[in-house]
């Protein structure tokens, strides 16, 4: 019998698809694990996937690092790589001698076949699979993830993007924007709350895009306004949204029902109007302010998190300045740094005014200092409430402790019994560590009542 390991590398849509090529294995009867770097060739592997992502340079570099640590680890196995980079840059992956087959994103759901196809035992090499242009992609629909290996199951309900900003490789990987046809997002929400999941974590490309393309259009707001009325499952957590696209519609329904986790994630990118205009991206700094601004004074509570991309080409001191200032007088939570590569292919790699490696490292450093100071503020508002959390189905490693998520997005450890996990349980938030970790004890294990998160003071 086969034994594959997978290692993915990138956004929540790559670790989805990976669970999905996972899961039609596992169904095969096949046995897979996660590639970790401790791995050692005593621990003997048919398979290694290797889920690639090239957002960034650096995202490259360490999918080709996977796949010659992979190799290392096992070198009787056969290395499939697929994902992003994949797509992209193939014939870069072909040269490299630890590689047996190249897949695209069109193809990577038929990586269970072709394991399948070539059982371990057999020596010949796998068969290459043409990549397809992603220009005119349909939506990849497979069927929904029922792992116990997550509490809160992703749901990919969109794919692709229009946007083509100037740094982003993304659409030339992913194609152009498409969704999930609405009554089978719907249907396979509730499928996940039907195997006994409490939350699904709706996730895309570009997630609010979702329906644009339909016929009828819809949109994201719609099918988050559907689930609240179907009741279709407990708790709804988007992964990421563009500004423009976070709308009154689904602000309104995260503040009149708890079915809609209050955590939003936003990317920024800059704070500078000129940089962004050089982005490509629709809306200015003071536009992102207002919305950070109404939904923090709507919801007290919630998590803001934001994604803040560093030397882009012509990015002053004082354009960086900006970013830094409108980030640390807003109510976010937490911040994701990225440092600025430039991608072969897209507009901002030929731009003049590239900024220098050790500039975009010390104002990444700087910034990525701001965000700890924004997390650790976010959590000391949070000290002493009660809020409710979904208990993970596996301890804490470290501590043997319970795992807890509240909806606003803070990890929580706890004191309580097996019984607990996968549920949704009241605590009350206690300690933040030295480390950051945060402690809190379960209010009434075992009982679904709750008190409401909107319980937390204004910032």
């Amino acid at each position: 019998m086969s034994k594959i390991k997978i290692k993915t590398l990138g956004c929540k849509v790559n670790q989805y698809e990976a669970e999905t090529i996972a899961e039609k294995l596992a169904q095969a009867g096949i046995q897979v694990n996660a590639l970790h770097p401790e791995d050692a060739d005593g621990d003997h592997v048919d398979v290694c996937i290797i889920n690639t992502c090239t957002v960034t340079q650096k995202a490259s570099m360490q999918s080709r690092q996977a796949i010659r640590r992979a190799k290392r680890a096992h070198p009787n196995a056969r290395i499939i790589v697929t994902g992003c980079y994949a797509q992209t840059q193939p014939q870069e992956l072909k040269a490299l001698e630890e590689v047996d087959c190249v897949i695209g994103q069109a193809e990577k759901h038929l990586i269970p076949e072709l394991i399948i196809a070539c059982p371990a035992g057999q020596k010949k090499k796998l068969p290459p699979l043409p990549l397809q242009n992603q220009t005119n992609a349909k939506f990849d629909a497979p069927p929904p993830i029922i792992s116990r290996h997550r509490s809160r199951p992703f749901l990919k309900i969109q794919d692709g993007c229009d946007a083509f900003c100037t740094y982003c490789i993304v659409p030339y990987a992913r194609g152009r924007s498409r969704s999930m046809p609405f009554d089978e997002a719907l249907a396979r929400v509730g499928a996940i709350k039907a195997a006994g999941y409490h939350e699904v974590v709706l996730s895309g490309i570009h997630l609010g895009c979702f329906g644009q393309d339909l016929t009828p259009p819809r949109s994201l707001g719609d099918l988050l306004h559907q689930i609240t009325v179907a009741q279709a499952i407990d708790r709804v957590r988007l992964s990421s949204i563009e500004p423009a696209e976070l709308t009154d519609t689904i602000l309104d329904l995260a503040v009149k029902s708890e079915t809609i986790c209050r955590h939003f994630h936003i990317p920024l990118q800059s704070g500078d109007d000129a940089i962004l205009k050089q982005m490509h991206r629709p809306y200015d700094g003071r536009f992102f302010a207002d919305l950070v601004t109404r939904i923090h004074s709507r919801m007290p509570d919630a998590c803001i998190g934001v994604d803040t991309l560093i030397g882009f080409p012509g990015e002053t001191d004082r354009a960086f300045e900006n970013t830094y200032r409108l980030v640390e007088e807003l109510p976010i939570a937490y911040l994701h740094v990225f440092p600025y590569s430039p991608r072969k292919g897209t507009p901002a790699g030929e731009f003049a005014g590239q900024v220098p490696a050790a500039t975009i490292k010390a104002r990444t450093r700087v910034m990525r200092a701001l965000g700890r100071q924004k997390r650790a503020a976010f959590y000391r508002r949070h000290l002493h409430l009660e809020t409710r959390a979904l208990i993970e189905a596996r301890r804490d490693r470290a501590s043997g402790r319970l795992k807890g998520i509240t909806g606003n997005y803070i990890p929580v450890l706890l004191e309580g019994p097996d019984s607990c996990m996968n549920t949704l349980q009241p605590v009350r938030i206690e300690k933040i560590g030295n480390d950051g970790q945060i402690s809190g004890r379960l209010s009434n294990p075992g009982t679904a009542h709750y008190q409401s998160e909107a319980n937390c003071p204004s910032h």
